[in-house]
This record gives structure tokens, sequence and C-alpha cells, in this order.
């Protein structure tokens, strides 16, 4: 019997590759593609929306298998997650949100990378990439050589410039109206929704209540915050492992 494919998409920076998820999850298909503009495709950030990268998804899910895909989204990613859902729920057997955006509460960083001017932008992004350390402390993290090692991975995935253009659409998509009406229609046919939260963000997230009550599951990831994958990699892929098994 062929393994559940899941596809992850990561958040405002990226990937999701860096924690070698594919050697952790050892009974998942699981790919981590890189959405337009970052990595491989870090050239193709002048056009970009959220809408664009919906489809960028929904092309790999169709280029990867032939059968509908489990999708977890992390952060942004969670907001395209759902987007992908709603434009074709054909393709997802299954959602799993990793603390993703349903409400503009939830784009603490995107809105302010998205009032800063693009020069001012491009020269704080070159000052956190010149200090990954410091950088990882202002995350609530210790920097200890992995997790400095990782940091820099996400860091180096992608330009400045696509994460200004990315922050601007995500704080127009999830701000309209028709994003909370797009989450209504998820919740009232499917797919199932599951929710994973680090336990010191949780409280942080802005989940809808509609969200929360029509769950499948829910869990939170002990002792860590919104980047989960990055404190706790192995705890993190069980949990996922769990939730697609259904025993989450």
């Amino acid at each position: 019997m062929p393994k559940p494919t899941l596809v992850m998409i990561h958040g405002l920076v990226g990937s999701l590759r860096y924690f070698s998820p594919v050697a952790r999850l050892p009974d998942l298909d699981v790919h981590a593609p890189d959405l337009l503009g970052y990595g491989a495709l870090s050239g193709r950030h002048l056009a970009l929306d959220l809408a664009a990268q919906v489809t960028h998804i929904i092309e790999q899910i169709e280029r990867l298998s032939r059968r509908p895909a489990w999708v977890l989204g992390h952060s942004m990613g969670g907001a395209i997650a759902m987007m992908v859902a709603d434009r074709r729920p054909d393709l997802v057997s299954g959602l799993i949100n990793v603390e993703g955006n349903f409400t503009l509460a939830d784009a603490f960083w995107s809105r302010s990378i998205a009032s800063t001017s693009e020069e001012a932008w491009a020269e704080q992004y070159r000052a956190m990439r010149g200090n990954v350390p410091a950088w990882v402390r202002r995350c609530g993290l210790e920097p200890s050589p992995q997790i400095v090692e990782w940091a820099t991975e996400i860091l180096d995935n992608q330009p400045a410039a696509t994460l200004r253009i990315m922050s601007r659409t995500l704080i127009d998509t999830t701000g309209s109206p028709d994003y909370l009406d797009m989450v209504r229609r998820i919740v009232g046919r499917g797919p199932g929704i599951h929710l994973i939260a680090g336990e010191r963000s949780a409280g942080d997230w802005d989940v809808p209540p509609l969200v929360r009550e029509a769950a499948c599951s829910s869990a939170e990831i002990v002792g860590t915050g919104h980047l989960m994958m990055l404190e706790a990699p192995d705890e993190f892929c069980r949990v996922v492992d769990r939730v697609v098994h259904g025993a989450g």
C-alpha cells in the first residue's frame, strides 16, 4: 500500500527541509517544496501574491500524487493550505494548520515588514542575516550551534524583496472578509482541519471559534514557540505522523 503523501508549505521564511522531515517521517511520502520567490525559485518574486502560490502548490500536488494529499501549512503556509483546500478540495485529504494565519492578529511580523520602506527593510534583513544568533535570541530561542545552522539556512532561502511582497499580500488576503468566508466553507464541507501550535505561542494564535470547535484534533508541542520544528523537530514530526495515521 502506498504511503500517504504529505505536502509541507513553509511560512514567510522557508523552507521546511532544514530539519529533514523526509528522514523523520519515514512512513509518509514527504515533500517540502519552495514557494515562488524562494530557494531555487527565488528569482520569481516580482509578480507574487497568495493566489499565485496556491496555483503553484496545486501544480505540485498534481505532479506528485494521483491521490489526494495531506497538506500541512506553517504560518503563512497555513493560509496557503486553506486556500488550496478551498480551490481544489478533491486534491486534499486532510489539512494540518500549524499556527497558520487566520486573521490580521497573526500577521505581526508581516505588518512590520510591509510598513517598512523597501530600502530600510533590505538593510534590516542584511543585518539579520549578518548576525543570526541575535535573530535567534529575538525569536526567544537559545542560539545553539544546530539552531544557528538551521536558522541561517532559513534566512538564506529568500531575498528581502520576496518577504516584503509576501507580507503585503498576506495582509491584504487575510484582512479581507472573503478570507473568513472561505474558512467557513472549508469548515462546512471539509477536508478535516487539524491544529498544531507551540506551547509558548499557542495563546497568541488567533484561531476563530468555528475552527476550534470543528477541528478534528488540536495539539501543542511542549516547550516550544512558533518555530516549533526548529526547536523540537522529532516531537513535531511525531505529532504530524499521529495526525496523518489517524491517532491525532
